[in-house]
């Protein structure tokens, strides 16, 4: 076995020694290493970027595992693509050259975010890392880490603590405000950032938040790529064909997206010259992603739990679900889109089915329906509301919130147990004993759609027929009817 990382010949050629933090990074994890640090090491390879280096910053007490792995070999790690036809692609990431443990070194992660080289700092903290209540959109000024941020915003512990306190030592310093860009999966991630860092540095210093309001950039971005946790299995596999361990490697798709609204306000790396969109508005971006892709992951995974499937791969491999979640795309969501510009929205469908059929990556579709009580709102029932609206067809997505509700019920239709089933059980079977409506009554995720006569009509009826039928032969009378 080869003795390190760096020493193997698929490590970085560019000179690590004058990398420099330009770009500080929170949240640390596969997403990140295989996405943001992988572009900017393309930069670095092209000998490009190398003030742009990233210092990890890990705030929860579980990083410290993630400190540890990247401290012991130099902030090196693996990339591993798996392609469809049963290729490994191995690269040596060199971007991230750094990394600070904020519960052990709360002055190392506020030196580095009030450098003045430090010109970036990036986000993947997950959805919930936000603290932004999904029905108003507002900051949860009374939740504990947000409440002692604001009574000790000199000792910060949250996210946006962190974000405050730096640009406060900033504005102090008279250095310029870095960038908050944030690249978590959730549309309009940088106004959630924004209003993230204002409000939480509203509640102790109202001045500092009119300052962050005006001066601080938070562009949004889109992000894509699928990235499943790295089992032990992977890390053997990946020690024996590099002939090197790596404590914590990352394993990948081969396709990747980044669309990155261009706006900061201290400078960016020439990211576009490594396959970055940047534009203007990244909504029609963000949409697309959120009503096909997105979308139709719950196609694929209330219909294929139904049927006892248990990845992604078999579900989009199967006739007739590819065809139920096409017939939804083009019928349903795709002409509620906004243009997106430099993209076939057929050819992304096209790319789509490639990607879910890619048996290497063994998506389950228990992480996917796992997410359906946040998601299905921004994924399908947007959609369905904006159809309403325009008297657009419905049928298909009531159907998806049928298969859903029989899904919850923790039952497939072989008799199997379905994993991982959603806390809204009681709601479904409350809906095949007592309220034909409890389901879609819910309006944490449905809000007043069960008040909408025509989508209430078309979801009864759905319900009627798939109970009737079967999901096999449900799904094949929605795609010719």
């Amino acid at each position: 076995m080869t003795t390190s990382l760096a020493a193997s010949p698929l490590a970085p050629t560019y000179d690590r020694s004058a990398v420099t933090t330009g770009i500080v990074h929170m949240g640390v994890g596969g997403f990140h290493r295989a996405h943001q640090a992988m572009y900017l090491d393309r930069l670095m390879r092209a000998g490009k970027a190398l003030e742009w280096g990233i210092c990890g910053v890990g705030l929860l007490p579980q990083d410290a595992a993630m400190r540890d792995a990247l401290t012991g070999q130099d902030h090196l790690y693996s990339l591993t693509l798996k392609h469809p036809d049963g290729r490994r692609e191995h690269t040596v990431i060199g971007s991230i050259h750094d990394y600070r443990f904020a519960p052990e070194d709360r002055p190392g992660v506020l030196e580095v975010l009030t450098a003045p080289a430090t010109r970036i700092v990036s986000l993947t903290v997950t959805e919930g890392g936000y603290n932004i209540d999904d029905a108003t959109g507002a900051f949860d000024t009374a939740a504990p880490g947000a409440v002692h941020d604001a009574e000790h915003p000199h000792e910060p512990e949250t996210a946006f603590g962190y974000l405050v306190e730096a640009l406060r030592l900033r504005r102090e310093a008279g250095t310029v405000p870095f960038t908050v860009m944030s690249c978590d999966n959730l549309p309009g991630n940088g106004r959630a950032a924004r209003t993230a860092v204002v409000t939480q540095a509203r509640m102790s210093d109202p001045g500092l938040a009119e300052w962050i309001e005006t001066q601080v950039a938070f562009p949004s971005s889109m992000v894509d790529r699928i990235t499943p946790r790295t089992t032990p299995e992977e890390v053997e596999q990946i020690a024996a064909e590099l002939g090197v361990r790596d404590a914590w490697p990352v394993v990948a798709e081969p396709f990747t997206q980044w669309v990155l609204e261009d706006h900061f306000c201290a400078g960016r790396p020439p990211l576009e010259e490594v396959g970055v969109q940047l534009v203007e508005d990244v909504v029609p971006y963000e949409l697309m992603k959120l009503r096909l892709l997105n979308a139709s992951h719950q196609w694929l995974g209330h219909w294929g739990r139904l049927l006892g499937m248990t990845y992604a791969h078999e579900a989009a491999a199967d006739a007739d679900i590819a065809a139920v979640t096409r017939a939804f795309l083009a019928r349903e969501a795709q002409p509620c889109l906004l243009p997106v510009a430099g993209i076939d929205l057929d050819d992304y469908v096209d790319t789509l089915f490639e990607r879910f059929t890619n048996t290497a990556v063994a998506d389950t579709l228990a992480r996917l329906t796992f997410f359906a009580p946040s998601g299905m709102p921004k994924f399908v029932l947007g959609t369905v509301r904006d159809n309403l609206t325009h008297g657009g067809p419905i049928r298909l997505a009531a159907a998806l919130c049928a298969a859903w509700s029989l899904g919850v019920l923790g039952v497939d239709e072989q008799g199997g147990e379905i994993e991982q089933v959603d806390d809204l059980r009681p709601l479904a079977q409350a809906q095949e004993t007592a309220d034909p409506l409890a389901f879609i009554s819910n309006t944490a995720v449905f809000g007043d759609l069960a008040e909408d006569e025509r989508f209430r009509t078309t979801y009864l009826e759905e319900l009627r027929l798939l109970r009737e039928q079967g999901a096999r032969a449900r799904m094949r009378d929605l795609v010719t009817g």
